[in-house]
């Protein structure tokens, strides 16, 4: 028994000596910080900051307007280095937070604080004044001396209501153009910009439809055959530049003459512009465009007055990204031109483009755009041209484009004062190519009865010819003319082609060219496409001109006679 409770004693003391010998080797927690505190600018940046802990440690008490990496540790012998990240202080006011470092038991803190910001918030960056004029204010907070630049003469300074805001006076706008200038603040390193928009005054003045009664289908009924002033009055170079001599009143003359009661007036304007700002468009050249427009008055005909293709400015900038830009042009021109020409009777009218490059459904709506600024400015000039006929164009005025892409129109206010436009160039192998291509060879010949034997590959072996002219015409005549829309066929035509080895098959071209015009033109008016041909004044080998400019005479007899005979063949549906 005795050993049996000494066995005992002895298990006892082994424990006990076993537990003092563990207690012995447990370390001591430990955490130390390399500083107490952080200090930052008010831009954005980092810093960084030891840890040495045995123990593992975690850190709280971040914000949003900073971070730290890492946020958790182990225990180790070694130091940890810790990123703090601020953001950039907006306020004028000092920002601080603690951020707690925990490790076991133990803590430790850092004061993080953070510089104001210079500070200056305009609450407002736009302004928009009426053409009148008036005041406006500019409310702001500012922690600093600040500059002040205006960019604008018509924008002056005046004395500040208050500490919060600057004041401002706008004179009153005297031209038609909307015009925008700047106020600058700055105040160091940091710029806060206003900018001040202002209308051109109103433009409109009370409707007249005196001499506009009629609709677009009557006028259209009255114009019998028309011609193109080509290669002209668009020149952006000047309206020699192309080869033609200036329009005169005798050339005109000679075109009413020879038969013709309308012209149409291919146009440039953008290389007329004498403000890129406000688009305003020299005096000079509106003066000019309504000397040629008079001459055709003079001769009791029908004017088309167009904005061609002007440098392409509008038809080769058909895009989402560029629609805002192009409308503001459009605009401005428009007004210019309506406004000049306000006076004119229903004998005069307008068309918004010329052949408007489009391939798909995006760049139709966009076209649309084009189209609905053209009418609005027009329209909103008053006068005579509240009452005005207006053409629009089909995308890129082709038919087959117009007749499936242009499933919207434009609208007008106004009943019965619109027209449609396309142009009809088909086959291009026949009506304009000058050399064969690596998609089809020119042609010398068109029509059933011109297929020359021998001269295969140089007459269409595709549906081209008459059948496909009166399918072409049919659409137009389905979509706008069945719906009381007249179309005007702007632009269509075949150049003459020299060919030097073969006398019979020169003349047969001649003859087969004639045929084309004078079938083009006929159907055009059977189904109501009031037709004008393409004259670009070239009397030479691939010309399409039919009036000597220089001799103020006909000088193209074969194709004269075609076109006339055409247009006496033809009856308009209307």
């Amino acid at each position: 028994m005795k050993k049996l409770a000494f066995f005992f004693f002895l298990v006892f003391l082994s424990i006990q000596c076993s537990s003092c010998s563990d207690d012995d080797s447990i370390e001591e927690a430990s955490l130390s910080v390399s500083v107490e505190e952080l200090t930052f600018p008010a831009n954005s940046g980092s810093k960084f900051f030891n840890i040495l802990s045995n123990r593992d440690w975690v850190i709280s008490g971040t914000t949003e307007w900073f971070s730290v990496d890492p946020l958790t540790g182990t225990g180790s012998e070694q130091e940890t280095s810790i990123a703090l990240t601020v953001k950039r202080n907006p306020n004028a006011e000092v920002r601080s937070a603690v951020i707690t470092i925990s490790a076991d038991g133990l803590t430790r803190e850092i004061t993080v604080s953070q510089a104001g910001s210079e500070l200056l918030i305009l609450e407002q960056d736009m302004v928009e004044i009426d053409a009148e004029g008036g005041n406006f204010s500019v409310n702001l907070q500012v922690t600093n001396n600040y500059e002040m630049t205006i960019k604008g003469n018509w924008i002056s300074q005046i004395k500040s209501l208050s500490e919060a805001s600057e004041d401002f006076s706008v004179a009153s706008n005297p031209s038609i153009f909307q015009r925008t200038g700047l106020v600058i603040f700055s105040m160091g390193d940091i710029k806060d910009t206003v900018t001040i928009v202002q209308s051109g005054i109103d433009v409109s003045i009370p409707d007249d439809n005196s001499g506009m009664a009629s609709t677009a289908l009557q006028l259209a009924a009255n114009m019998k055959m028309g011609w193109n002033l080509g290669n002209s009055m668009e020149v952006p170079d000047g309206e020699t530049a192309w080869g033609n001599p200036k329009t005169s009143q005798a050339l005109i003359d000679a075109v009413a003459a020879a038969g013709f009661n309308a012209v149409r007036i291919p146009c440039a304007w953008d290389s007329h512009i004498e403000n890129q700002e406000t688009f305003k468009i020299e005096d000079a050249w509106l003066a000019r465009v309504k000397e040629v427009v008079d001459y055709c008055y003079a001769n009791d005909m029908y004017v088309i007055l167009n904005i061609h293709w002007d440098g392409g400015w509008l038809e080769e900038n058909i895009s989402t990204g560029k629609q805002e830009e192009v409308n503001l042009k459009q605009e401005a021109l428009w007004k210019q031109i309506a406004i000049h020409f306000r006076d004119y009777d229903e004998r005069l009218l307008f068309a918004g483009t010329n052949e408007p490059n489009v391939e798909d459904a995006s760049q139709m709506s966009v076209l649309l755009s084009y189209e609905q600024t053209f009418i609005d400015a027009v329209r909103s000039t008053g006068g005579r041209n509240a009452y005005r006929v207006l053409i629009f164009q089909g995308p890129s005025t082709d038919i087959d484009k117009t007749n499936t892409l242009m499933n919207t129109l434009p609208q007008d206010d106004v009943e019965d004062r619109l027209m449609a436009e396309v142009h009809y160039y088909s086959p291009w192998n026949f009506c304009g190519l000058t050399q064969d291509e690596t998609w089809g060879d020119f042609y010398y010949f068109w029509g059933e009865n011109y297929h020359v034997s021998g001269a295969e590959g140089r007459f269409p072996d595709w549906d081209c010819e008459e059948d496909y002219v009166l399918a072409q015409f049919q659409k137009m005549k389905s979509k706008f003319v069945d719906n009381g829309i007249p179309v005007i066929l702007g632009e269509y035509g075949a150049i003459r082609r020299t060919i030097s080895d073969n006398t019979e098959w020169q003349q047969l071209h001649y003859e087969s060219r004639a045929y084309f015009n004078k079938y083009v033109t006929e159907q055009a008016k059977n189904y109501g496409l009031v037709p004008f041909y393409w004259d670009e004044g070239s009397l030479t080998n691939h010309g399409f001109g039919m009036i000597d400019r220089d001799q103020f005479e006909v000088g193209d007899q074969l194709l004269y006679d075609a076109l006339i005979e055409g247009a006496n063949a033809g009856v308009y549906p209307f």
